[in-house]
């Protein structure tokens, strides 16, 4: 028996590790889609007969924390949650900012030079990562490096 008690004392701190480290990996691996078209609804449940909570715009950037059937229950980058039917969405890399105002540069660093002054809310297609910086292309064509703590999600990659 004592034998077996000493197991138990090293096994309790291995499980929990593991138990950890699964939850680790799986926050990691969160999924976000971005919406289709403009005009789409969220809403407060997998239905068309719940309530409009809110309407988005076309390549808004959310994250899928549930499913239920074909709705997808999301969260946005200011953290409110809602349904959105699962064909209004497709799996393509977006982000948007979430700062009031943020400074978008020519090179991945605060030592070069300020490309564009870019608003909250406004959404850009992520093209490459460098360090802690994130190049970003807008649909009117203007590219530029954006620090990644002033973007959601801030790891699109």
């Amino acid at each position: 028996m004592p034998y077996l008690k000493a197991h138990k004392k090293t096994l309790a701190p291995l499980i929990t590790i593991l138990l950890l480290a699964t939850f680790a990996t799986s926050s990691l691996a969160a999924e976000y889609v971005t919406v289709k078209k403009d005009g789409v609804n969220i809403r407060s449940g997998p239905s068309t007969k719940n309530e409009i909570l809110w309407e988005v715009f076309k390549d808004f950037p959310l994250q899928i924390i549930d499913k239920k059937g074909d709705w997808l229950k999301t969260k946005d980058f200011e953290g409110d949650t809602g349904w959105i039917f699962k064909n209004l969405v497709i799996h393509k890399k977006r982000v948007i900012v979430r700062v009031n105002t943020a400074n978008m540069r020519i090179g991945p660093g605060k030592n070069y030079e300020l490309s564009a002054t870019v608003k909250y809310g406004v959404v850009f297609t992520p093209i490459e990562k460098e360090n802690d910086w994130i190049k970003v292309k807008h649909e009117d064509g203007t590219v530029g490096w954006l620090f990644k703590k002033l973007l959601w999600p801030s790891d699109p990659f």
